[in-house]
């Protein structure tokens, strides 16, 4: 009787679906998964990669599995977009916004864009927009597009952790504090655009104390920007600590002479305590001799410090090498 039933058990679960490893995207194509939520779904708990086709798919999307990884089929990154337009005037805070929200270790994306397109609408109000939020560890993202207004790439860390990702060869979009949160972000090659607003701060990093491992570096990258009548700045210290570094970057935008700037010019005191450093800027942007005098312009041994292997003490094995 036993054996009969053991028998049953193990017919019934070799019957059973299982997860695949790699999971395809397709509305129109018979057998493929119609949304990116329902193929993440589809995926085994410790993950999988969701090829996704051309097109543009309207969902907001929670990742909690971990090493999911979402590639785009399309020519360019403009191919595929993800995008959603949720913002706090809707949703009542900024950390219910993101389109996309990677809550989980290991994720990747490749060859897409990722857009919050609150305010593209009449009467839709400026407000905190998040495109894309992380706070698992060891994110890279490649050849992505990152698009929204205020606020639209947030970093963040859970308590006593070390949130680590790599940004290579994206395009970020944004005007107010566009890339925020308190992380240890590394990105390399990529474009930073400001859209026009009466300011623009590419930065609002949010390293609480001086103990806290964690910092945005830009490497060879590039400032764009539209009008800012009040001026274009390289950040403002959301929290006291915060700690930016801008290595090699040709700065075509028209940035502020003192280049960062107060959470609140009238009462705040954040430049006394935040760390911010450029090493060989360049570009009509660039403007050393004229940096608030309690920011830094490095030597070039003082910038070995912040190459990518250094940033994460040679940890860097879940980096593709040939990215270094």
């Amino acid at each position: 009787m036993m054996r009969h039933l053991l028998l049953a058990v193990l017919l019934a679960l070799s019957a059973a679906p299982a997860s695949a490893e790699t999971v395809r995207v397709a509305p129109q194509e018979q057998g493929a998964h119609r949304t990116i939520a329902a193929a993440i779904d589809a995926l085994p708990p410790f993950g999988g990669e969701v090829r996704i086709a051309p097109g543009t798919y309207r969902e907001k999307l929670w990742i909690s599995k971990p090493n999911v990884h979402l590639v785009g089929e399309g020519a360019g990154p403009e191919g595929v977009v993800l995008v959603y337009g949720d913002s706090s005037v809707n949703v009542g805070n900024t950390y219910a916004t993101p389109s996309v929200y990677a809550a989980a270790d290991g994720f990747r994306a490749d060859n897409l864009t990722i857009a919050n397109d609150w305010g593209t609408r009449p009467g839709e109000e400026n407000s905190q927009a998040v495109a894309l939020a992380i706070s698992g560890d060891k994110a890279v993202l490649t050849r992505v597009r990152i698009l929204g207004r205020q606020d639209t790439l947030y970093l963040s860390q859970p308590p006593n952790q070390v949130s680590r990702h790599v940004f290579r060869d994206c395009y970020i979009e944004g005007h107010v504090d566009f890339v925020f949160g308190n992380a240890k972000a590394y990105f390399q090659r990529c474009e930073l655009h400001g859209v026009a607003r009466s300011n623009i701060f590419y930065t609002a990093q949010s390293r609480n104390g001086p103990e806290e491992d964690s910092a945005f570096v830009f490497s060879d990258c590039r400032l764009t920007a539209e009008s800012a009548p009040d001026g274009v700045w390289l950040g403002r210290a959301w929290r006291p600590y915060a700690r930016v570094v801008w290595l090699n970057t040709r700065m075509d935008a028209p940035i502020a002479p003192a280049g960062w700037r107060e959470w609140y010019p009238d009462r705040s005191r954040t430049l006394d305590t935040a760390w911010y450093a450029e090493h060989r800027s360049t570009g009509p942007g660039a403007s050393p001799e004229t940096r608030d005098p309690r920011s830094h312009q490095l030597t070039d041994q003082e910038a070995q410090q912040w190459t990518l292997a250094s940033f994460f003490a040679g940890d860097i094995g879940w980096i593709d090498p040939s990215h270094e």
